[in-house]
């Protein structure tokens, strides 16, 4: 069970690693491993990722409205089809289309193999250096606005769905397709935070009901640790977009690639166990 300490921590990890892309699912589970904690598991994670979400529908208000509402009336109204926000609709809809059918296919090995400790510091190392390869090559030139297509949609789609890996990180994923398809930083980091949101709701909503069975649900804490990670989220969803503006990932990769080599030489010395 979750306490209230573990709340607070993880509450605040989740908050600062969801948007940035470093794995929050990797560090709440390398983090509580250190702690001496048990996994609070896939479910815990799930729901408190509605926080950091709740954040980027505050965030992002304006521009969700805008997607929505118009995306909406364009089922009704054909002169509206070619609008950039009922095409972004679409575009979510159809990126969130692998993690979902994925997410379901190997929902067996979210909640157990893949939170394998050394799996978690591989994919940290790995997909740190394909995000620094993408990073140094990307023209950085295209918009969404403009050169948003399904095709796109789909390989930040698929990209999206290695983020039931911990430490691949959802945001990590899809912004590095966005490089390597040449999007301007910006623009490929706020597509990644729209088309999280399906998922991100839709799982955290769908695992509510998990932290509520048993004799002694956390009710409490999970809430808490939800809480702070809208209020923390909020903040570096904030900072990272001004960030990206002006500097490249590279600090995030020597990070990644520290945090991987760590993890790995921490589960080969026995300091943690693979599995929690």
């Amino acid at each position: 069970m979750i306490g209230w300490l573990e709340a607070v921590v993880l509450g605040l990890v989740q908050g600062l690693t969801e948007f940035l892309p470093i794995s929050s699912s990797a560090h709440i589970r390398v983090v509580s491993a250190f702690a001496g904690w048990q996994d609070p598991g896939a479910a815990f994670t799930a729901v408190i990722q509605l926080g950091t979400e709740a954040a980027v529908l505050i965030y992002f208000r304006q521009e969700i409205w805008e997607i929505v509402s118009t995306w909406f009336r364009s089922l009704f109204v054909k002169e509206l089809r070619t609008h950039w926000a009922a095409r972004m609709g679409w575009y979510v809809i159809v990126g969130s289309l692998p993690i979902g059918v994925l997410g379901l296919v190997f929902k067996d090995q979210i909640e157990t193999v893949f939170r394998d400790l050394r799996l978690v510091g591989t994919t940290l190392i790995v997909f740190g250096c394909i995000l620094w390869f993408a990073d140094r090559t990307a023209r950085n030139k295209l918009t969404l606005e403009k050169h948003l297509s399904f095709t796109h949609a789909l390989v930040y789609g698929f990209a999206q769905a290695l983020a039931l890996i911990p430490g691949v990180s959802r945001s990590g994923g899809t912004i590095t397709a966005g490089l390597l398809l040449d999007y301007r930083r910006e623009d490929a980091a706020k597509y990644s935070f729209l088309l999280a949101i399906p998922a991100v709701l839709s799982s955290g909503l769908l695992e509510v009901a998990k932290i509520g069975e048993g004799p002694a649900p956390a009710w409490g804490p999970t809430i808490l640790a939800t809480i702070i990670s809208f209020i923390v989220g909020y903040a570096a969803v904030a900072w990272f977009l001004r960030y990206i503006s002006h500097h490249r990932f590279t600090g995030f990769v020597i990070y990644r690639i520290i945090l991987g080599f760590f993890v790995i030489l921490a589960v080969t010395a026995g300091w943690i166990p693979e599995l929690g």
